[in-house]
C-alpha cells in the first residue's frame, strides 16, 4: 500500500500538483510549458468536456476529430516534468482508494510539442523539428533506480569522445530515444529529425551571456559538431529528455515535436512567432486524429 506521504490526494481526491481525477485524462496527452498554450491547443478541439488549473499546471480535456485528448501545461524545466509525468501515470496506473497498482498496466501516448532554439546553421526558422534522440543535461534519470533500461550508451559513448566533453567542466549528460512506434504512426518522417540537448537552464546552460559567462566557451560549438547515425544535435530546449526518460521507465510512449524560433548560428529569431507555433498545433492535432482510438 503506497503510503499518504508518497501519494498525496486533494481533498477532492485529485492528484496533489495536477489537480486531476483519473476521468479527468485522455489517453492521448498533449504536454507545453506555457499554460496559455493549453488554450492555444484546445480552441482547435470540437468540444471541451474539461477544464482545471492548479499552480502553473492547466488542463483542458477534449475531443479532436473523433478523437479524446488531453492537453495540459508542464511549466519550465526538467523539475516540472518529473511530476507532472509521475502524477499522469499515477492517474491511470494506481488505484487511489487502495492505493496500490493496478494489475494491468496502461500506456499513455505524451507528446510534447514546444519551442526550441535550433543549432545547426541550416536549420529554418519556423520550421518544426522531431527529436529522435534526446541528450539530458539535467540529473533527474540518475535518480532512478532502473536508468540503464532507457539509456542510449553507445551516443552517449560517442558524445564524451567527439566532443572530448572531459574538457567542458560541465557534468556528462544522460541519452534516451523518442518512442519509434509513436513517431511512426504520427509520420514524424516528414519533418527534419535530430538529436535534442535539453538543457537545465535557459542563460548559461544554452551557451547564453548576458552578464554572466558559461563554463565552457566552446559549448555550443561542441554541441554543434556532435553527429551519431547520421543525424546531429538540431536543437536546444528543456523537457524532452527528462519527458523520454520518465515515459520510457513507466511503459509510456512519447515523442517530442519543436517549431524552430530561434538560430543559434545565425543569431535569428522569428517573425511571426504566433503563427509559427499554431502551424505545430495544427500539425500535431491532424497527425494525431489518424491514429486510431
Amino acid at each position: 500500500m503506497i503510503r499518504e506521504s508518497e501519494l498525496i490526494l486533494n481533498p477532492d481526491g485529485s492528484i496533489y500538483h495536477l489537480g486531476l481525477l483519473p476521468q479527468d485524462l485522455a489517453e492521448t496527452v498533449i504536454t507545453v510549458g506555457d499554460p496559455d498554450r493549453v488554450d492555444q491547443v484546445s480552441r482547435h478541439f470540437d468540444r471541451i468536456e474539461l477544464k482545471k488549473e492548479n499552480r502553473e499546471f492547466r488542463t483542458h480535456t477534449g475531443v479532436y476529430k473523433g478523437k479524446r485528448i488531453s492537453v495540459i501545461s508542464t511549466g519550465i524545466g526538467p523539475d516540472n516534468i518529473d511530476i507532472v509525468i509521475n502524477e499522469l501515470d499515477a492517474l491511470v496506473n494506481i488505484d487511489f482508494q487502495k492505493r496500490v497498482e493496478k494489475e494491468k498496466p496502461m500506456s499513455l501516448d505524451l507528446i510534447r510539442i514546444g519551442t526550441c532554439g535550433g543549432l545547426q546553421p541550416e536549420l529554418e526558422l519556423d520550421s518544426l523539428a522531431y527529436s529522435s534522440a534526446a541528450l539530458g543535461f539535467d540529473n533527474l534519470l540518475h535518480y532512478y533506480r532502473d536508468k540503464t533500461e532507457v539509456m542510449l550508451a553507445e551516443l552517449l559513448k560517442d558524445f564524451e569522445q567527439q566532443t572530448a566533453w572531459g574538457q567542458s567542466g560541465i557534468p556528462l549528460p544522460y541519452a534516451v530515444g523518442s518512442n519509434i512506434e509513436l513517431a511512426t504512426q504520427l509520420g514524424l518522417s516528414s519533418i527534419q529529425a535530430g538529436i535534442t540537448a535539453t538543457n537545465v537552464g535557459f542563460y548559461a546552460p544554452q551557451g547564453r551571456s548576458l552578464r554572466l559567462r558559461p563554463t565552457d566557451d566552446r559549448y555550443l560549438d561542441r554541441l554543434k559538431g556532435f553527429s551519431f547515425n547520421g543525424q546531429k544535435i538540431l536543437n536546444l530546449e528543456m523537457e524532452t529528455a527528462a519527458i523520454y526518460a520518465m515515459a520510457g521507465l513507466l511503459g509510456h510512449r512519447a515523442v517530442s515535436i519543436s517549431v524552430v524560433l530561434a538560430n543559434r548560428s545565425s543569431g535569428a529569431f522569428s517573425k511571426d512567432a504566433p503563427a509559427a507555433i499554431d502551424k505545430m498545433i495544427r500539425f500535431t492535432l491532424d497527425r494525431l486524429s489518424n491514429i486510431e482510438n
